[in-house]
């Protein structure tokens, strides 16, 4: 059984995560998000001008020292010179970071843990936050409960990860969602100097995602490094800049040994 949390809230980052993460805190009842800080003023004003009633501050010793959570939902680097600035206290401390080990809040509460959401964020476009998995973890049984009780309020989707499974699915989405979109961006590009557009893709991306949630990515993989087409990749790679060409032979490279592995 869970165990519910409430009172003041205060986000430190106001980011992409943060974005979504503070207005469906601020939705629930018996919270309040009262401060935003971010080192940019315009970027703490901005998300808490969509908030009921937070107020922004770019001063890190403004911080309010009385609130009953922290999220802090910055980049890894900044996490631990943030917590050496803070005292410790009894408040709940959590952190949004899929890399980052529940203990780098230790010294800011014996109440700290990890909120972890495994999305891709962008600031302007809408999210339906209750579909979005929830990995979580606490410092002690009745922290994560804790934890827990919240996210379950937040998604339908919530789960306990340690550290090591948190770390793995990060990689994970590096590999689904950053590495993909920006074979998308260089897709978009090269489509560009032939006067057309990544619209032309959509057809085929929609499949490629389809199979791949259908069945699995590995049985809906084609093309010439699968076949092993060699004449095929050789034009290509002849076609291409230098940079895009050692990236389209590294690929092709991992793809043809995944599938021929066996043969080797």
């Amino acid at each position: 059984m869970s165990i519910s949390v409430s009172g003041k809230v205060v986000f430190i980052g106001a980011g992409n995560v943060a974005s979504h993460l503070a207005p469906a805190f601020d939705s629930l009842d018996g919270l309040e998000v009262v401060q935003v800080f971010s080192r940019s003023f315009d970027s703490a004003k901005r998300l808490a001008d969509v908030l009921d009633s937070a107020v922004a501050t770019d001063d890190v010793d403004s911080i309010i020292d009385d609130a009953d959570i922290y999220v802090v939902s910055l980049v890894d680097d900044a996490v631990e010179s943030l917590v050496s600035r803070f005292p410790i206290g009894e408040a709940l401390w959590l952190h949004t970071s899929g890399s980052l080990p529940k203990e780098m809040l230790a010294p800011l509460s014996f109440r700290h843990g990890v909120f972890y959401p495994l999305q891709t964020f962008s600031r302007d476009v809408d999210v339906d936050i209750s579909k979005v998995p929830i990995f979580i973890e606490g410092a002690t049984y009745d922290v994560e409960r804790e934890i827990f009780g919240l996210a379950e309020r937040i998604s339908d989707k919530v789960f306990v990860a340690d550290g090591k499974r948190r770390r793995n699915m990060h990689i994970a989405a590096v590999f689904a969602c950053n590495f993909v979109n920006h074979m998308w961006s260089v897709a978009d590009d090269l489509l560009h100097e032939e006067g057309l557009s990544i619209e032309v893709l959509h057809p085929l991306l929609e499949e490629t995602l389809r199979k791949a949630m259908m069945s699995s990515p590995s049985e809906g993989q084609t093309g010439p490094a699968m076949r092993g087409d060699n004449a095929v990749m050789e034009r290509h790679i002849s076609l291409l800049p230098p940079h895009l060409a050692k990236i389209y032979s590294l690929l092709s490279k991992s793809i043809y040994e995944y599938y021929h592995h066996e043969q080797n």
